[in-house]
Formats: C-alpha cells, structure tokens, sequence
C-alpha cells in the first residue's frame, strides 16, 4: 500500500506551509561569525547554512510525528502526537525495568521486547503512583484494536538516549498494565545503504521488534512503499520552492556578516 493522493496532497501542504511561514519570519539572528566567515569566503553559503540551520530547527522532530498522523489516519482507528499514556507505575515496577535496563547495559542479556514485556506485565501494580516524567508518546495510534506507541528519536543518539527510550517504553507498558506495542523510531538511516549501527546502541534495543529505522518505520505505520512515496512528496515540494530559497539565500547574503 502506498501513499494516497490525499495524504500526499496533506503532506505537501504540510511541508509548504512550513516553509512559507519561515521564508515569512526568517530574520538573521547571528550577525557576526568571525571563524567560520574566514573559513568559508562566502556570504551567500554562510547565508543559505544560517537559514537551513533554522528551517531544520523550526521543524525539529515535530514534522515526522505530523506526517506520521497523516500516514496512519487513513486504516487506523485513531492516531495522534504528544499523546498522553497515562496510567500509573508501582514501585515493583520501577524495579524490575531498571534490572532489565542495569542488564541490557552490562551485556547480561539480550534485548528481547516480547519476554521484557512479560516481565513486567507480571511486576504488581498494587499502590502504583502517576509519573509525569515519560508519560507522552511522540506519536500513538490504534488499528485493528491494538495499540502502539512510539518514541522517536534523531537519528544519532548517545547511549542516555537509547537507556532513556527503552525505560520509557517498557514505562508505557507498565502504566497500560496490558500488552501494547512499544518501538524507538528513526525517521531515517544515516548510514544507508548500510544497515543502522550506532555503537551507544550496545544491545539496548531489539529490532525490528522495538526498533524501527527509516523505510521500515514508514513502511510499517504505512505499508509498503510508503517510504519511497514520502520521500518523492518531499522532493517535490523542495523542487517547488527552490528559487523561492534560492532568493532568499541571495537576500540574507546582503546582509554583511562582521568579521571583526
């Protein structure tokens, strides 16, 4: 199953609007890079890296979990971002996930989602207090009754982040009290066409099972071939705008950076 025309159409018009509102709002901030200037000897690319550098924050993690709403809405019951899990978590609980984590991270075992999910499905939940800290998912949503909750991460993480994520995953199942299906997601692979490897990783995940990377993430909320769709829906629009950017470089570019 690929992309819709209407959920491509969406996430055009997501994309542009994007990056209308920033050819819109964009004003220089840095009005002095005195090495970099030296370095490069050229104020239109100093230009065009100040304002991608800003695009890139404006859009930040949130533009995945945007499109990833529209690719899931269209066969999933329901589907959002920043979605609350709720719930609680007992101090049994919190044990037993931080045993898990201690484990994963001295190599005494393998990361195995299904049976670490057991493991805590079968801690008591008895006198279980609400944490706040953990409690949104990036990007949720149900199909076919079954729930799924992602996290979703830049795509070069340190080892804090991988230890985070995967307490945070196994966290939602505690609240849920109930077997749901948890994943740490990147929305793309750095080191395509080579398989992901990332050495902070050091065993914490298991994928595919809690672990999903680029086309398979896409491919997996969406169906086959969505990856490659997303990534035309993409270009096209980039293509569309790129003398509007262009001029912008140009504009920016007149503004003199100080060298001192």
């Amino acid at each position: 199953m690929a992309l819709s025309l209407s959920q491509k159409q969406k996430i055009k018009e997501l994309l542009s609007n994007k990056i209308e509102a920033k050819l819109k709002s964009y004003g220089r901030e840095t009005t002095s890079m005195p090495f970099l200037s030296r370095l490069i000897q050229d104020n239109e690319k100093i230009a065009a890296y100040s304002f991608i550098h800003s695009l890139a924050t404006t859009l930040g993690m949130s533009i995945y979990e945007e499109v990833s709403v529209i690719i899931a809405s269209e066969t999933a019951e329901e589907a959002f971002r920043n979605y609350g899990v709720g719930g609680a978590i007992s101090k049994e609980q919190k044990t037993v996930i931080s045993k898990i984590i201690a484990e994963l991270r001295n190599g005494n075992r393998k990361a195995n989602i299904k049976k670490e999910i057991r493991e805590v499905l079968k801690a008591s939940a008895v006198n279980g207090e609400y944490q706040k800290s953990g409690n949104i998912a990036d990007f949720y949503f149900k199909r076919n009754g079954r729930e799924y909750y992602f996290e979703i991460k830049t795509v070069k993480p340190n080892i804090d982040v991988f230890e985070k994520s995967k307490t945070k995953l196994l966290e939602w199942v505690a609240r849920k009290r109930k077997r749901v299906n948890v994943y740490l997601a990147f929305p793309y692979n750095p080191y395509h066409p080579k398989p992901y490897y990332r050495f902070t990783e050091v065993g914490m995940m298991d994928p595919p099972n809690d672990f999903l990377v680029g086309n398979e993430y896409w491919d997996f909320i969406g169906g086959k071939n969505t990856f490659p769709d997303l990534l035309k829906a993409f270009d096209e629009v980039g293509k569309d705008f790129k003398e509007q950017l262009n001029k912008k470089f140009k504009q920016i570019a007149k503004e003199k950076i100080s060298s001192y």
